[in-house]
């Protein structure tokens, strides 16, 4: 009795995790037969690109003790100049932001269950592949520009004229920056529209398409999605040159994976890859949250003078004396 008693408990026990999982699964909503991505989502997180140390998780325990770090490095940097924040995201020496600004969250992210201690996951050791040398060429010219040019408009950055994202926040890949981190997605048998917070860009996902002639170009790239399951698989090609993402080149080529893992998660993933610019592809992961509310228009250029200020200030330098 004491033998069959055991045996009871034991399959009730190992049922209650497939019991649970068989829940949550059935807690997401489907629209078309699929997977509801519907909603606003968040990838604010502190977790950075790539990794510092040598492990890819933490326990819940470490976490919050970086977590911690963070915040307390979040408050240092309020009306700062220059702190290994603002270092971080190229901001050093030009000005500090009230911390009011800053909303890039304050949490590591977690993927099945454990705190991630970067996005990237492939390579294994959590770091960006090394670049060709055509790849370095081309970001070093593409930085020494940004330092050196201000002749007109056109030659500066794309994020100061209004037109794309700072810090690929658009995507592809979508990465997570100082603030407006938020995205609404919109879902139809025929397309998925990705509204992006950052300068408002809105990106179109065709389903089941075909990419146009490679001489097509497009700010966010081309993309074509296929559900793959219960995943949303993205290929993008068809960038810009303009758009260069750390450095990349006309070969540059991105596949993202949507997943609703429950009403408030979905696990992001996105490969870049382009022989012309690093050694190998690399991979990111992490999660997206569902948040409350709506997304407001992001009016970039309303009352800012800093176009006009940059030019003008390149000018006053040009005519005035030269310091010996």
């Amino acid at each position: 009795m004491t033998a069959l008693f055991r045996l009871a408990v034991t399959l009730v026990l190992a049922a209650v995790p497939v019991l649970a999982q068989t829940q949550k699964a059935a807690a997401v909503s489907r629209v078309d037969g699929h997977p509801d991505l519907q909603g606003i989502w968040s990838n604010a997180t502190i977790t950075p690109l790539e990794r510092t140390g040598d492990k890819a998780t933490v326990s819940d325990a470490d976490a919050r003790a970086l977590e911690k770090k963070a915040a307390e490095d979040l408050q240092n940097t309020d009306g700062a100049s220059d702190t290994p924040l603002l270092r971080a995201a190229g901001s050093a020496g030009t000005g500090g932001y009230n911390i009011l600004f800053i909303d890039r969250g304050s949490e590591l992210t977690r993927v099945d269950g454990v705190k991630r201690t970067s996005l990237v996951i492939d390579p294994p050791d959590g770091k960006v592949p090394a670049m060709t040398p055509a790849g370095r060429a081309r970001a070093f010219s593409s930085v020494a520009g940004t330092l050196t040019t201000f002749d007109n408009v056109k030659q500066r950055p794309l994020s100061e004229r209004c037109l794309l994202a700072f810090g690929s926040s658009s995507g592809p890949p979508m990465l997570p920056v100082l603030y407006n981190n938020n995205y609404q997605i919109v879902q139809t048998p025929d397309a998925v529209m990705i509204l992006v917070e950052m300068i408002h860009d809105a990106r179109i996902v065709r389903l089941n398409g075909q990419h146009p002639s490679p001489d097509v170009k497009l700010w966010m790239g081309d993309s074509i999605g296929r559900w793959d399951g219960d995943t949303l698989v993205v290929d993008t090609t068809n960038f810009r040159d303009e758009v260069a993402f750390r450095g990349a080149g006309p070969k540059f080529h991105v596949v993202e994976r949507f997943r609703r893992v429950d009403p408030n998660t979905m696990l992001y993933r996105a490969t870049m890859e382009d022989p012309d610019t690093w050694t190998k592809p690399w991979t990111i992961e992490y999660s997206f949250n569902a948040v409350a509310g709506q997304i407001y228009e992001y009016a970039c250029h309303e009352g800012n003078y800093a176009m006009t200020d940059i030019l003008g200030g390149a000018r006053k330098m040009e005519s005035g004396p030269t310091k010996k």
